[in-house]
């Protein structure tokens, strides 16, 4: 209870007991009718008291409840954090890994694409190989029918994990995608142009794998010309 409602009660009492001894003379119904207010005025300034008090707590602990909350929130936006540059941590420790690997089935790849295109003359065959080739043409040349399913295999591998060509020929040259093995003069593509790939390039995902090899048209340049 403040001081201001103790003087106000004060200030009360002491004019009941003032009126006390006149209360007598109008008849006690009168005094008993002060008495009566006077309680009734007692018990509300001590439930606004009382109410005071409450909202206080009740403040106290919503206070305390929004400086667990901010915590608790902040707790969450640095475990987010933390677990976000942990995943891209160990996925640029994986591609890392998967990188060498990928490089390698390309290698394989180029080769088993230059067997198709010379047509299996490419390699250093014993002369009774020669015989048996002869033989195999009488058919559908089985061994090339088992390197475009080979390739085909491969091509899906490196499909499911977002592995895919770069498309060169008869584009403008991007020095971010392709190097420039040679140039040629070409009357029909312009200055710039890329008209032969020596060597695919790939794409993973969003990240270069391996540049392509190309010859790029050039005006003033001979045929074959290194660059």
């Amino acid at each position: 209870m403040d001081e201001t409602t103790k003087k106000t009660l004060l200030g009360q009492f002491r004019a009941y007991l003032d009126g006390f001894d006149e209360g007598r003379e109008e008849g006690p119904e009168k005094a008993g009718e002060e008495a009566d207010l006077f309680s009734v005025f007692v018990e509300l300034a001590g439930l606004r008291n009382e109410v005071r008090t409450e909202s206080r707590l009740v403040k106290d602990a919503l206070e305390q409840f929004r400086g667990v909350f901010d915590t608790l929130q902040a707790s969450h936006a640095a475990m987010e954090a933390d677990l976000s540059r942990a995943r891209a941590e160990t996925r640029e420790h994986g591609r890392a890994v998967l990188r060498p690997l990928l490089l390698d089935i390309l290698d394989l790849r180029d080769r088993l694409a230059a067997g198709l295109r010379s047509g299996g003359a490419a390699v250093n065959q014993p002369r009774w190989f020669d015989s048996f080739r002869l033989r195999a043409k009488a058919g559908e040349e089985p061994w090339r029918e088992g390197l475009i399913m080979t390739l085909r295999r491969l091509d899906r591998l490196l499909a499911d994990r977002r592995i895919v060509a770069i498309d060169t020929v008869g584009r403008p040259f991007d020095p971010r995608l392709a190097r420039a093995i040679a140039t040629i003069q070409d009357p029909v593509a312009g200055e710039g142009i890329v008209v032969e790939e020596l060597r695919p390039g790939f794409m993973w995902e969003d990240e270069l794998l391996r540049a392509a090899e190309v010859t790029v048209a050039k005006r003033g340049a001979s045929n074959g010309d290194q660059t």
